[in-house]
Order: C-alpha cells, then sequence, then structure tokens
C-alpha cells in the first residue's frame, strides 16, 4: 500500500477527472462564475455571469475550472 492521496494517480501528479468535479447539487452564482472564470467581482462581469448561466447552466462553471 502507499501512503500517497487518493487523489494523485498512478502517473504522479495527475488528478483523475472524476475527482476534480464536485457535482454539488446547487446551482452556482454569478459571483462563483466570475470567481472561477479568473477575473473581478464587477457589475459588467456580473452581467456577463448571468447571461452565461442563462444560456450554459452549470456547464459553465464546469468549462472554466481547471
Amino acid at each position: 500500500m502507499s501512503d500517497e492521496s487518493d487523489s494523485v494517480s498512478s502517473t504522479r501528479g495527475v488528478t483523475p477527472d472524476d475527482l476534480l468535479h464536485t457535482g454539488a447539487t446547487d446551482d452556482p452564482s454569478p459571483e462563483d462564475l466570475v470567481l472561477a472564470s479568473g477575473k473581478d467581482l464587477t457589475p459588467a462581469n456580473l452581467e456577463w455571469a448571468e447571461r452565461t448561466l442563462a444560456r450554459e447552466g452549470r456547464a459553465a462553471i464546469d468549462k472554466r475550472l481547471p
């Protein structure tokens, strides 16, 4: 047995995709999307996030997370 965390695969340092996503049931907020996109919380960015979430739904967050 190894002492390595479950989040580290046998290829050393690569986290499997199923461990990267939380699968949370709550819908992301516009603030979540802005921050996940690496943008500042400004009115314009929040409006962008609202439009993007309306169009893409929860997938908008998944597309922007590493």
